[in-house]
C-alpha cells in the first residue's frame, strides 16, 4: 500500500459469527473475512463495534483475531480493534494484536466516560507508545459522546506511525484540515463517502460492504480514477442498501449478520446482549433494500 493509503481503499468492520450457544464461531467469523476480500475489500477491522467488541474478551479477541490472520492475512490488511472505555485494556489489546502480527490498530475514543481532551491525549498516548504498529484513531462521537479536537489529532502527530483517521463525526469539512496535518482519512459513514472522498479522504471503512464490498470497491475506484459521474451512479444505486443497513435504529452488527445470512455466508444472525437479533419483519424490510440495490 503506498504511503497515503497505508491500509487500502476498502475496508469493513466484519461482523463476529457465533455459535447457538454464545460462543465465538472461528470458522464463520473466518468465512465473513474471506467473503469480504473476495469481493472488493483491501482489508478487514476485526473486533470493532461491528464485531461487538464490547462483549468479547481479551482471550476471545485474540482467538478471533489468529483465524482472521490465518484466513486472509497473506491477501489483505487486518486491522485490530484495540478501542474500549478502559486504557490499560486498550494496552493490553493493542500488544496482543501486535504479537500476533496484524497490520494496524484502529483506536476508537473512550465511549461513555466523556474524558476531556486532555483525557483523549493520555488515552491515546498510551495506547500508542505501547506498540509499534500503524494506528488509525476513529472519531465516532454518535457513539463516545467525545469529539476529538483538531489540537488533539495535532498532538498524536508527533508520533509517526499515527497515520490515519476513521471519520465518522459527520464534520466533513474537517477531513481537509486533517489530510493538511498528514492523516490519511478514511469515511467512517457509508452514505458519506463521497462526500469524504472530496475533501481529500482516501477510503471507507464500511458496514454495508459486509453485502457491497465489490460495489463499494467500484464507487471508489472511479472517483478515484476522476470519473466522479459513475461514482455518484453507484453512490446513488447503493442508497436502499444504505438505509436498509444503516437507516434502522437496530442497526451495525445486528443488520451486518442478517445481511450475511441473506447472503449464505453464515447460517444465523446470533448476537451477544445487549443486542438482539433482527426479527422478520426487519430481515424482510433488510431483504427488499438489498434487493433495491441489485445485491441480492
Amino acid at each position: 500500500m503506498s504511503s497515503n493509503v497505508p491500509f487500502g481503499r476498502l475496508l469493513t468492520a466484519m461482523a463476529t459469527a457465533f455459535h447457538e450457544d454464545g460462543s465465538v464461531d472461528l470458522d464463520g467469523t473466518a468465512r465473513i473475512a474471506a467473503h469480504l476480500v473476495e469481493h472488493g475489500n483491501d482489508g478487514v477491522v476485526v473486533s470493532g463495534t461491528t464485531g461487538e467488541s464490547p462483549t468479547t474478551s481479551v482471550a476471545e479477541d485474540g482467538e478471533i483475531l489468529r483465524a482472521v490472520q490465518d484466513a486472509v492475512g497473506d491477501r489483505a490488511t487486518v486491522i485490530a480493534g484495540v478501542g474500549t472505555n478502559a486504557t490499560a485494556h486498550s494496552v493490553e489489546l493493542a500488544r496482543q494484536a501486535e504479537k500476533i502480527g496484524v497490520d494496524g490498530v484502529l483506536l476508537v475514543s473512550p465511549y461513555y466516560n466523556k474524558p476531556g481532551q486532555v483525557g483523549l491525549r493520555h488515552h491515546f498516548t498510551s495506547v500508542v507508545e505501547s506498540t509499534d504498529l500503524p494506528v488509525m484513531l476513529y472519531d465516532v462521537p454518535g457513539r463516545t459522546a467525545t469529539l476529538i479536537e483538531l489540537e488533539t489529532y495535532e498532538a498524536m502527530r508527533a508520533h509517526d506511525h499515527v497515520v490515519a483517521v476513521k471519520e465518522a463525526s459527520g464534520l466533513l469539512p474537517r477531513t481537509a484540515q486533517l489530510v493538511d496535518m498528514g492523516f490519511s482519512v478514511y469515511s467512517g459513514d457509508d452514505e458519506a463517502t463521497l462526500g469524504y472522498l472530496a475533501y481529500g479522504g482516501v477510503g471507507l471503512v464500511s458496514v454495508v460492504a459486509h453485502a457491497a464490498g465489490t460495489q463499494l470497491a467500484a464507487m471508489i475506484d472511479a472517483w478515484v480514477r476522476g470519473d466522479h459521474a459513475e461514482a455518484l451512479r453507484v453512490h446513488t444505486s447503493l442508497v436502499p442498501a444504505f438505509d436498509a443497513v444503516m437507516g434502522v435504529p437496530n442497526y451495525g452488527a445486528t443488520t451486518a449478520k442478517a445481511a450475511l445470512e441473506l447472503l449464505g455466508v453464515i447460517d444465523n444472525r446470533r448476537v451477544r446482549g445487549p443486542l438482539v437479533a433482527l426479527v422478520d419483519d426487519e430481515v424482510a424490510a433488510l431483504r427488499s433494500g438489498l434487493a433495491a440495490a441489485g445485491l441480492l
